[in-house]
């Protein structure tokens, strides 16, 4: 089995901080917070082994993948040329992510 390597784009990372911020301002636990954003970069992580498995999005953005994390996270990404998986965003806590990628390429 060929193993993909996992790359973030910038808006990934901003996203990863943003989940943070949030969980750590509405309990007041960073622990917490810090253990939930890991989890969330161990599953990208697993994509390197299985990047297929997301649903196809091309009606978005070509190329396109969304898989859900423990009922509250979106992530989107695509398996680019180089059979790189690139995380492009990570939505939380039902944002309209179609809506938002929809935004995004407008601009």
């Amino acid at each position: 089995m060929t193993l993909s390597k996992v790359v973030f784009r910038p808006a990934a990372e901003a996203d990863l901080t943003e989940i943070y911020q949030y969980i750590t301002d509405r309990s007041g636990r960073p622990q917490t917070a810090i253990g939930y954003i890991r989890r969330i970069r161990t599953y990208c992580e697993t994509l390197a082994s299985f990047p297929e498995r997301g649903r196809r999005r091309d009606d978005l953005r070509r190329g396109l993948r969304v898989v859900g994390f423990e009922r509250r996270v979106v992530i989107a990404y695509m398996v680019l040329d180089t059979g790189e998986v690139e995380i492009g965003r990570i939505f939380y806590g039902g944002r309209n992510y179609e809506a938002l990628l929809q935004e995004e390429d407008e601009e």
